[in-house]
């Protein structure tokens, strides 16, 4: 059996790029044929997928250095129960044609789809969840993610009705079934075996068969398909297991078939107390999902859109990019976009986390959903849809939540063998107390858990428990519901999918966006953090500072040397310094570099007269090279200038004492004759020392990376408190992926922290990279978390959220794992009854996510604390 399809392959150019790829298709094992043809940027392959995985496909593609196009959807899922249904569900969706991947989320009930957008149609993704045994939340009509959105609110709405309907109603036909089961065990005499001349196991069989049935055909129906269609075992397979038993077995009795006492009381609160779980459980979960809905909601409804005959309110989704949005005060900005007039404060604490008001004027940015604070604002709308800030926040928190960490397959491999061995203790436990009963009650006799059920497992006249008159046969029926019961997975399931839920959505909260709960989970173990300076630790806006004319003695005009511009009198030295600054910006006018643009500006401001050059050349990493009216111009550092013969002595201890200062000297030489220098500073971020402080109290190394030379970086590096040690100055742009390469093949996991272009290689190279949200969007898509503000600090908080994170699914999986390691061997020896199993498991699972929606008060300005020993 084969499969064929249609890729769109971006990248290419000739058609050695398609025979590249063509090539790269061919090599692969299960592949029949692969033609490319590059001048459509389409490729169509015929394989088998018993062999090669599309998958696969798409990586030998992307190995050959090409780009195959691809989609991602979201699909609600109801009727999921545990880690395996998720397993089941990402099995039946990766097995559609045109699916690349699959994740699925059983915390969130959601799945994350990767496909081929030329070979999926999206129902065939719900049918294939359908054919699975599952319910997918089909979106209706074409609103796109607002109403598929809705849809899964409302499913979720009506899940958690559905299961609080019939937790009422079992709890209802429960009672009676209770009263019976405590005067049983405390007043044997209070009631006959009859009542109104019927057998009390009638009445009892009456009672729990509409439950067995109305409850249970949610369970049977799961177990059948995790068990006939699917060829697994999953939670709702023990609970079938373990009520089916006890109900069976009580018809038994009641039928004379065989001796003993009935169970039907057990078998109803098996199902009601499962139910009463998963009502609680659907209850959780929206609460856990509740940050992103809470986000969404942050959107404006309508936006007053200026036209020619006034102004008019539209709703929010018909702006379009370039309409002028009129923002009054106490009014939400529609969308993201520019002032283009007026003047006001922003609140952006709900997208950014920073408290503080942001001054807008008239060229400022402004966010989406953020509120206007005072003044009336004109903004240009730059982005809109699901192009905004807010809209990017929410897609990448689900992304996030959709990616596990690497624990959780630890987890999921647990659960995935977990059922059978469960079912396999509890058959030997069953058949050994059947076998055996006199050593093993001799060995769990005096114990006093059971005596509330049987009166201890005593052997006594062919019966285990001569008070309860309960026979063999039928204890070890009830030791194989019990232990089948109490070792239900669904705790260590929700474990990791929970906290990781919480810690992206508080990370969003606080304006840390994590790429995926895998770089939750790796921040924490970052060991080393590299800054770059510009704009990270710095506030990346350079000012002119000083302009310095070096004295020539060739030159009777500059004899008498220069001094700075800011204090310079009218007279000859005035001159020299505007020739420098005049020759230096003229040529500068061709760059858009930082330190150019600074050059340039500090010209305007002074009045000095500026020229476009002629012509051009940037030197990467050296300076700049231009023809201008003055004549040939160089600006620079101290290797350009020698490289063309000019001499540098005379500009030395100028240079010395502007790099002391931090300040960033550059050497300015006119037709091959040094002429002066001229100095930027960039402001360091009142944050940076702080920042760093708290890195290296919890123990992490900083290392700082600039273009600057050495003396301007360790003056820099002094200021905020990083060792002259860990400063790696003068480095290309080219080369700082080299040195986060360098710092961790020396063994340390590295954090690159920038914001710029030219540190995307060095993100995306990095153990975890971090993009500085004020920074390109380059940088933001190279990186695995992306800051909202532009403090350093916040790198402290993302490693501290990601702490608390993993120390809270280290907390629940060591709850969940002692639960069944405590319970089993009690379930096993006869302890428990299969009631008192069915309630401590659902217990258990309530517990997991109580015990994770409680991290969401964690505020990471300071450390969580947990107990050492679960860190």
């Amino acid at each position: 059996m084969t499969e064929r399809t249609q890729l769109e392959i971006r990248g290419m150019s000739c058609a050695n790029c398609s025979g590249t790829v063509s090539e790269a298709l061919n090599s692969l094992d299960g592949v029949r044929e692969a033609n490319v043809n590059f001048a459509t940027d389409e490729g169509t392959v015929e394989y088998d997928p018993e062999v090669v995985s599309l998958s696969e496909i798409y990586a030998a593609i992307e190995d050959a250095g090409y780009d195959p196009v691809r989609a991602t959807t979201t699909i609600g899922i109801t009727g999921m129960s545990c880690a395996n249904c998720a397993d089941t569900n990402r099995t039946a969706l990766e097995s559609v044609p045109g699916v690349v991947d699959a994740e699925v989320n059983y915390a969130t009930d959601e799945a994350s789809v990767e496909y081929n957008p030329a070979g999926v149609n999206r129902s065939a993704l719900y049918d294939a969840v359908e054919e699975a045994g599952y319910e997918p939340v089909r979106e209706d009509g074409t609103d796109g993610k607002e109403a598929e959105a809705d849809a899964r609110q409302a499913a979720r709405d009506a899940e958690i009705r559905k299961q609080f309907r019939l937790t009422l109603f079992g709890a209802v036909l429960a009672a009676p079934l209770v009263f019976f089961m405590l005067e049983h065990l405390f007043f044997p005499e209070m009631v006959s075996e009859t009542v109104f001349g019927v057998d009390v196991a009638v009445i009892q069989f009456l009672l729990a068969t509409p439950v067995q049935i109305w409850l249970g055909k949610e369970f049977y129906g799961n177990a059948y398909n995790a068990l006939v269609k699917n060829r697994t075992a999953n939670m709702d397979v023990l609970i079938a297991l373990g009520s089916t038993t006890a109900y069976v077995y009580s018809v038994a009795v009641m039928l004379s078939l065989i001796p003993g006492g009935t169970y039907f009381d057990s078998a109803v609160l098996i199902l009601v107390f499962i139910t009463l779980g998963n009502w609680l459980e659907a209850r959780s979960k929206g609460q856990a999902s509740d940050a992103l809905r809470e986000l969404l909601e942050l959107e404006a409804d309508t936006a007053t859109v200026i036209e020619d005959d006034g102004e008019r309110e539209i709703p929010l989704e018909d702006v379009e990019e370039g309409d002028l949005l009129r923002v009054r005060p106490g009014e939400k900005i529609p969308t993201d976009g520019i002032v283009v007039d007026g003047e006001s404060a922003t609140d952006e604490s709900m997208v950014t986390g920073e408290s503080v008001p942001v001054e807008k004027r008239e060229g400022d940015e402004v966010i989406g959903a953020t509120i206007n604070e005072n003044g009336v604002l004109t903004v240009r709308a730059t982005k809109v849809g699901e192009e905004t800030a807010l809209q990017q926040i929410v897609g990448m928190v689900k992304e996030a939540q959709a990616r596990q960490p690497e624990i959780q397959n630890l987890a999921d491999r647990i659960s995935a063998y977990f059922v059978p061995a469960v079912i396999a203790n509890a058959l030997l436990w069953g058949i050994l107390w059947y076998l055996f009963p006199e050593a093993l009650s001799g060995f769990v006799n005096g114990l006093p858990l059971w005596g509330l059920v049987a009166g201890g497992p005593n052997v006594a006249g062919g019966a285990v428990g001569a008070a309860g008159g309960v026979t063999v046969f039928e204890f070890a029926v009830v030791v194989f519901a019990s232990a089948v019961l109490i070792a239900c997975p669904c705790a260590l399931g929700l474990a990791t999918p929970t906290a990781t839920m919480v810690g992206t959505a508080i990370g969003a909260r606080t304006g840390v966006l994590f790429k995926g709960g895998d770089v939750l989970e790796r921040v924490k173990d970052a060991e080393t953090v590299v800054f770059d300076k510009t704009g990270t630790l710095t506030e990346g806006e350079m000012q002119l500072t000083d302009v310095v004319a070096i004295a020539d003695e060739t030159d009777p005009a500059m004899a008498d040397g220069g001094a700075d511009v800011l204090g310079a009198a009218a007279d000859a030295e005035t001159t020299t310094e505007e020739l420098v600054l005049s020759a230096a910006a003229s040529a500068e006018r061709g760059s858009e570099h930082p330190l150019a643009k600074a050059i340039v500006a500090g010209a305007d401001e002074r009045g000095v007269e500026i020229e476009d050059p002629s012509s051009f050349e940037n030197v990467p990493g050296h300076g700049i090279r231009a023809e201008t009216s003055h004549g040939e111009v160089l600006v620079g550092n101290r290797k350009l200038l020698r490289e063309a013969g000019i001499d540098t002595d005379p500009a030395e201890k100028t240079m010395e004492r502007l790099e002391r200062e931090g300040k960033t000297a550059m050497l300015v030489a006119l037709d091959d004759r040094l002429l002066g220098v001229v100095a930027n500073a960039d402001e360091v971020k009142a944050s940076a020392k702080e920042a760093v402080s708290d890195l290296r109290e919890r123990g992490l190394t900083v290392l700082m990376l600039t273009g600057d030379n050495e003396r301007t970086a360790r003056a820099v590096a002094e200021r905020v408190g990083i060792d002259p040690e860990n400063v790696r100055a003068e480095v290309l742009p080219d080369e700082k992926a080299a040195v986060v390469e360098d710092v961790q093949a020396g063994g340390e996991n590295a954090m690159m922290v920038g914001d710029g272009v030219n540190d995307a290689p060095a993100l995306a190279a990095a153990f975890v990279g971090t993009a500085i949200g004020s920074g390109t969007d380059v940088a933001i898509e190279a990186a695995d978390v992306t800051l909202m503000r532009d403090d350093p600090r916040d790198v402290v908080k993302a490693i501290r959220i990601s702490a608390g994170t993993l120390s809270k699914i280290k907390q629940n999986l060591f709850w969940a794992l002692g639960y069944n390691t405590a319970m089993i061997p009690l379930a096993s020896l006869g302890l428990l009854q299969p009631a008192l199993a069915a309630g401590a498991m659902a217990f258990s699972s309530v517990s997991v996510l109580t015990n994770s929606l409680a991290f969401r008060r964690y505020v990471p300005d300071h450390e969580y604390r947990l107990l050492g020993f679960l860190r």
